[in-house]
């Protein structure tokens, strides 16, 4: 085996210039797949993380059935078995309670279509980054109050101004027909020209008294977690904990299908980029190793008439394969190593109008990167697999040479 793995080695650098070609092939393979992987997982993570820590949560507790159909009527009552189920997951950093619902709302002339969100801003500061996200004015800071932060495009949309006052109406859970009045006290600004442009912000107790959601009914809990990847097993501890049926613990996929839609189609153009890069890595192993055997049958005819099994010959090539591919692999990871660590250490950062457009479909002007080790090796495993498969044909050559015929061989 020795004798072999010394004579796969001696044999690569026979013909230098094509095997260095080969290797600069892989390993440009490898550098773009693991640097364009990075660069999609990274830019995916944050962008994710922006999202549901901006207002959704990393995780909602819902009744069943309300994130399809929502309704005041799919409300229920925060009781001490959730509070418990809750408080008993490690994963789980702050947790918020939340009111939805649907109203009007009005100033002098103008009136539009709004979604309420009744918020206590004690517990959203520690869950969320909304408050961060503050425009102008100020978050009251009372769950009490009858004050108001309204979308930036809202508020403009409206033509009122921080310090007027307007009315919200609002079906209530008991069907009856609420108002109350409001002083605009700021205006958030999240990037979302929807959101913006719909969302009003009042105190949850107020919220609750609006929309008639006596008992201390809410609509959703919003759960803040470490890390993204605790998502699925926090799930399962708190759908275990919970024993209470018509409660669902939903992640943000399930929050905001839109948003994951959108992450999944763009994931699919990389993932084909992906493939055109392991197509040209195949054909260039395919090339190199054909052209290595063919040049060669003269000796393999030699080597063959005198003994040496037909099997050692096809281990020998493809031990040649597996040690250029193995080359180009490691010499890619480490230039994509580097390439992803600067991009981690210097995000990439957009201006202007690409900016402005990458803000209205929901995600970051900005460019990341990631140095998770699963991409480096998935895309390793990937290259060194194409590049063996790629050696089949060759391969299937040599094992059916003729001892005569390699000779005859021109």
């Amino acid at each position: 085996m020795i004798l072999i793995l010394k004579l796969a080695w001696r044999n690569i650098w026979r013909n230098k210039r094509r095997s260095v070609l080969t290797l600069l092939a892989i390993t440009f393979a490898t550098l773009s797949a693991i640097a364009m992987r990075g660069v999609q997982i990274g830019t995916y993570d944050v962008n994710i993380k922006n999202a549901v820590e901006m207002f959704t949560g990393y995780i909602q507790i819902q009744r069943s059935g309300y994130q399809e159909n929502p309704s005041l009527r799919l409300s229920f009552k925060n009781n001490e078995t959730i509070t418990r189920a809750i408080e008993s997951v490690e994963s789980i950093t702050s947790y918020s309670e939340r009111v939805y619902g649907n109203g009007l709302i009005s100033y002098d002339q103008n009136s539009y279509g709004i979604m309420i969100f009744g918020i206590d801003p004690e517990t959203e500061a520690k869950t969320t980054k909304l408050l961060t996200k503050l425009n102008e004015g100020k978050f009251f800071s009372s769950d009490t109050s009858n004050e108001v932060v309204l979308g930036a495009k809202l508020l403009k949309n409206l033509k009122a101004k921080i310090g007027d006052d307007v009315v919200v109406l609002a079906q209530g859970f008991d069907g009856s027909l609420g108002n109350l009045r409001f002083k605009i006290i700021g205006t958030t600004k999240t990037g979302s020209s929807e959101f913006d442009g719909m969302a009003a912000f009042i105190g949850l107790t107020t919220a609750q008294d609006l929309l008639a959601l006596y008992g201390n009914r809410i609509s959703a809990i919003a759960i803040q977690l470490e890390n993204l990847r605790d998502i699925e097993d926090t799930k399962e501890k708190l759908q275990a904990a919970i024993t209470e049926e018509e409660i669902s613990v939903l992640g943000w996929e399930e929050i905001m299908p839109d948003f994951k839609q959108s992450i999944e189609l763009d994931n699919i153009s990389g993932l084909m980029m992906m493939m055109v890069l392991i197509v040209i890595v195949a054909f260039g192993v395919l090339n190199t190793v054909l052209m290595s055997v063919t040049e060669r049958f003269n000796e393999f005819g030699v080597t063959l008439s005198i003994g040496m099994p037909q099997m050692k010959l096809v281990y020998l090539i493809l031990i040649e394969t597996i040690f250029i591919a193995v080359i180009g692999i490691l010499l890619g990871n480490i230039f994509a190593w580097g390439v992803n660590y600067y991009i981690v250490l210097n995000p990439i950062e957009f201006s202007g109008d690409l900016s402005y457009i990458y803000e209205e479909y929901g995600f970051l002007p900005r460019i990341e990167s990631t140095l998770d080790p699963g991409i480096f090796i998935a895309n390793s495993l990937n290259i060194l697999i194409i590049s063996i498969v790629a050696s089949f044909y060759p391969l299937y050559k040599v094992f059916k040479l003729e001892p005569l015929k390699g000779i005859r061989y021109t």
